[in-house]
Formats: C-alpha cells, structure tokens, sequence
C-alpha cells in the first residue's frame, strides 16, 4: 500500500509495510533526547559558567540565558520555513546538526584555552576584582551560542514535522499512533532535561566545561548518528511551499483589491479544500469575521497565486489570525517561566548545597520539576483525563485553554513562593554579615525546591496545553507551522524576560550611584526579592488578561465528546488529526 504524496529515500511511492509508522519515529524520538540533553542542561546550567568563567554580572548572565533559550524557540519558524519550502525535513536535520555540534565544539576550545577566556577568579567572594568577559573573547562566545541556537530551531521544526509524516491521516491505527507519537516526543524531551541535568551537569561542574561542551557536541552527533541510520524507514515529503507564503499572498492580495466591491457570495456553499501537507480532506465554509481579507478572492480577471487567492487560503489566513490573542496573552502568562529558571540556580549558588557528604549543584535541581512532569503526564492521561471526561463532558478531560490557564495561575504562585524564601535567604545573609562575600549563606538549597515544584506544573499544565491548542487549532495544512508558533511564543516570552529586567534596572538607577535592583556581580546586594514580587503582579494581571481572551475565543470544533460511538471519523477530525 502506498502514502500518496510521499516518497522514500530513493524518490519512489513509498510501502507503508516497509516505511514510515511508529519503528521510523524511534530514530527520530532518539535525537530529541540526545539534543535535549545537551540543550536543556545548558539553559539551566549556563549560567553558571557565565557567573564562573566567563564574570557576568547577575543581570548580563540571566539576560544571555533568557535570550539563548529564545533565540532557540524562534529559530524554529526558520526551520519551518525552510523545510516546508526548499529542501525535505530529513535533509533540513543534515545540514543544521552539524553546525550544532560545531557551535558547542567552538564553546569547547574557548573554555579548554585559558587564552580565549578571563583569567580564574571567585566572583562570588571578590565580584569586584573579576575581569569580564571583552572583546573578540565575547565574540567568539556569542557566535557559538547563537550557532546554537540557529542549528538548534531548525532541528525542533524538522523533527516534529518528518515525525508527523510517518503516519497516514486515512489509516485509523496510524492516526491513533501520530497522536501518540506527540506524547512520547514530549517524553522524549523529559527525559532529555533529567538525564541532561544529572549527567551532562555534573560533568561540566566536576570534569570543566571543556569537557562538558564536548559531551554535548558529541551527544548531538550521535543523534545525528541514529537518525541516519532510520533513512530507509522514512517517509519523506517533497516540498511544495511554505504556508507563510500563502499567507503572505492573502494580505497582499486583499490590499491590492481593497478598492473592489463585494460580489454576493453563496454563504451557505462549502469549500473544499485537499490538503497538501496530508492525504486528507477539509471543507472550509466563509466566515463573517475579518471581511477585508475575502477582496483576495473577487474575481477581477487577474490569475496567479500573487493576484487571487481561494476561499481556504484566505480561511486559513483568517485561522492563524484569531490565535493572536491567545499568542500575545501566553506570552505575558508564561514570562515567569525562564526567568524563575534562570534565577533559581543563582539563587543556590549562594546557599548550602550539601544533602550530607555530597554537593548538589543548583542547577541539579531542576530535575525536580522534570521528574514531576514525566510522572504526571502517565497519571493525568491515565486516571485524571477519564475522571474528569465523564465530570465535564470533554474529551480531554478539560479544554486546552483551561489547561493553559492552571499553568498560569501555578506561575504566579511560584513566583510569590520564590519572593517569599528569596527574603528569608538575604536576611540569613545580612544575620550573618555575608552582605559582602555573595556566597555561604547559610541556608539549604532545597528551599527552592518548592518553587521548582511549581514550575514543573507549569510544564504540565501549560506548556503541554499550548503545544496541543496551537497544534489542533491551526489549519491542516499548517499543523508544522503551528507547532513552530508555540515555540515563537516560548522565546518571545523569554526575551521578553530578558527586557523587563533591563528595564527594572534601568528606572530602578538612579544618579547617585545606586545600582538598579538586578545590577552588580553580587546577588545579596540586589533586589531579587522585589523583583520576584513584581513578576507576580505581572502574572496575576496576565492571568486576568489570558482569561478574558479565553473566554472569547470559539474552538473550530467542538471540544466536548461525540455521543454517538459510530462518529468515530467525526470526533477524530475534532481532534485536529485528519
């Protein structure tokens, strides 16, 4: 049996008993969990190496991490873009791993030659006798980073999308398995971040992080490795232009018409539309809403794609459009999230990080809020979604933006939580005259591992629900697309993280001297505390704002359960999978 619209590494018809299914996604699931562990053990860590290595003030070493986690969200949109429109997914993943591993093998030079990086020096008991990082030094550290970050966006839009390739939208099993093949992606990202941050951690605070940018070079080749090894097995889509594009033709169209009047349309008439990005079919009636953008479809005599545009194109158009406000208000909701994160680990490089015997580097940590995330999604989808299915009538128990919702209300409690025990670790600082010193401070750093706790629901919550919202609600023949939109929203978010403190330091200077509140090397004379109290203020008024947002917007299909069992196919299409 052949996948029309797909072919095989040779270029012909592909077999679905030879290629594609969930054995071609195990190649796939292995990368994600190998780049992940190199990934996200460093936005966790880096810090760490900006504070130690390289004598980053605290506000330039959380700034750097914020924005290399989302240079990396955003990047995806030019993976997608890319792999959609020039060259197939498989071969998008052969160019841009490389310079990943190429990215963390320069980082590895740089830390291994004392040359190329300041000279040894404790920040946190002389921070002001420490040489930052200058000049061509930073350069090379900067080019690396965002080499990263460049490789590492077209990874994440490349494998999602080829996975979702491997499985055929006309097949009931095959369908029931793509939906499953996102779960384990999410797992794979897990368990990515814990052994990521058990193993990759360790080796960079232990054995140096030469060494430890080396591992992760190495981890991400033999992703690369086990990915090829799958070349046989994979069903490969030809490229046929990217979605943007459509779009793009849509505004620019409607603009050159705008001075056209309105034929009467038929509103009752559907459209049908044969998805391009798989073997299925979707009817898309005329909406009311956003009249400007159907001029793109008056018939003034003019062909081409850039003078007329279908009643699906502009449909489609109109889909990504009402996401918007979801977007904006998510960005806002999820903003604690990285900053939190980042915080934290600085946070416990100051305090007692002894559990007996045994150091425990702060970033370690984290595996906290992972391990919590891997155990509640098996109990969520296992017991909790059945439970509250026959409570509510939805399928997924509750709906994703009441999902994304309870994500945000845990974000703003944690970071009450951490304004909470970030007051009680400087005045333990002050008690015992460590004001000056900006370590020892004599408290254990498992009190973070309440806000940890927290952040891992977000994860739960949260960033699972946007992941399924802006995937089911986007078109079918931009589902890639709408992958790569949560992740935009990720990284906004953190830039915009990286911005608010900026800003904070800048109207908290003044012209006497005094530091703004996240300024300076040392972390007990800042105003961590403050700043933690505005971000929940910040996620109390974003949550507000979401809420209203959520309220108003109307899902393309109903989320609640089909009643009749036979509507198998319709209570599929509801869930965005055919």
């Amino acid at each position: 049996m052949t996948v029309q619209g797909l072919v095989s590494w040779r270029g012909d018809p592909v077999d679905k008993t030879k290629h594609g299914g969930v054995k071609a996604t195990l190649f796939l699931h292995s990368l994600v969990w190998l780049s992940n562990m190199a990934n996200i053990a460093n936005m966790l860590n880096l810090v760490n190496y900006l504070r130690g290595t390289l004598h980053m003030g605290v506000a330039s070493a959380s700034t750097t991490v914020t924005n290399f986690i989302g240079a990396i969200s955003m990047f995806s949109l030019v993976g997608a873009f890319i792999s959609d429109s020039y060259i197939k997914r498989f071969n998008t993943i052969l160019i841009f791993g490389p310079l990943e591993i190429l990215g963390y093998g320069l980082l590895a030079i740089q830390a291994h030659l004392p040359s190329l990086h300041p000279s040894p020096c404790d920040i946190n008991r002389i921070p002001n006798n420490c040489e930052e990082v200058h000049g061509s030094n930073a350069a090379l550290f900067f080019f690396s980073l965002y080499l990263i970050t460049f490789a590492d966006g077209g990874l994440r839009a490349s494998i999602a999308s080829l996975g979702g390739d491997q499985f055929d939208n006309d097949d009931s099993k095959e369908m029931r398995d793509k939906i499953s093949y996102f779960n384990w992606y999410t797992f794979a990202v897990s368990l990515g971040a814990f052994t990521g941050l058990t193993v990759v951690v360790w080796i960079e605070n232990n054995r140096g992080w030469d060494v430890g940018f080396s591992v992760c070079a190495l981890l991400v080749f033999a992703g690369l490795a086990i990915v090829t090894c799958g070349l046989p097995f994979y069903r490969n889509r030809i490229p046929d232009g990217s979605p943007l594009t459509r779009v793009f033709q849509v505004f620019l169209v409607a603009y050159k018409k705008r001075s056209l009047p309105f034929p009467e349309y038929s509103k009752e008439e559907p459209h049908q539309y044969v998805d391009k990005d798989a073997s299925s079919v979707e009817e898309l009636s005329r909406t009311k809403g956003l009249k400007f953008l159907d001029k793109a479809s008056i018939d003034n005599g003019e062909k081409g794609a850039w003078s007329y545009c279908s009643t699906n194109q502009i449909e489609e158009t109109k889909m990504l459009i009402r996401l918007v406000p979801i977007f904006i208000s998510s960005v806002f909701g999820y903003l604690p999230f990285s900053l939190i994160l980042t915080l934290s680990v600085q946070q416990g490089a100051t305090m007692d990080n002894r559990l007996g015997k045994i150091k425990i580097s702060p970033a370690t940590l984290d595996v906290i809020p992972v391990v919590f995330q891997m155990s509640i999604l098996v109990i969520y989808d296992r017991f909790i979604v059945p439970y509250l299915r026959k409570l509510t009538g939805y399928k997924g128990g509750i709906t994703h933006l009441q999902r994304i919702g309870i994500g945000f209300a845990f974000a703003t409690m944690a970071t009450c939580v951490a304004a909470v025990v970030e007051m009680k670790r400087k005045k333990l600082a002050e008690e015992h005259g460590l004001m000056d010193v900006g370590t020892g401070v004599p408290m254990s750093v498992f009190w973070l591992v309440i806000q940890f706790f927290l952040v891992g629901i977000i994860d739960v919550t949260s960033f699972v629900g946007l992941l399924e919202f802006f995937y089911s609600e986007a078109p079918i023949g931009m589902k890639s697309i709408g992958t790569s939109i949560f992740y935009s929203m990720h990284g906004l978010s953190a830039w915009m993280g990286s911005f608010l403190i900026e800003l904070v330091n800048k109207v908290t200077r003044d012209r006497n001297g005094k530091t703004g509140w996240m300024e300076g090397a040392n972390l007990n004379k800042s105003h961590l505390d403050r700043f933690y109290w505005l971000l929940c203020v910040i996620g109390l008024v974003s949550l507000l704002n979401y809420t209203f947002w959520a309220k108003m917007y109307v899902y393309r299909h109903d989320p609640r359960i089909v009643a009749s069992d036979g509507k198998k196919v319709s209570e599929e299409k509801e869930l965005g999978v055919i």
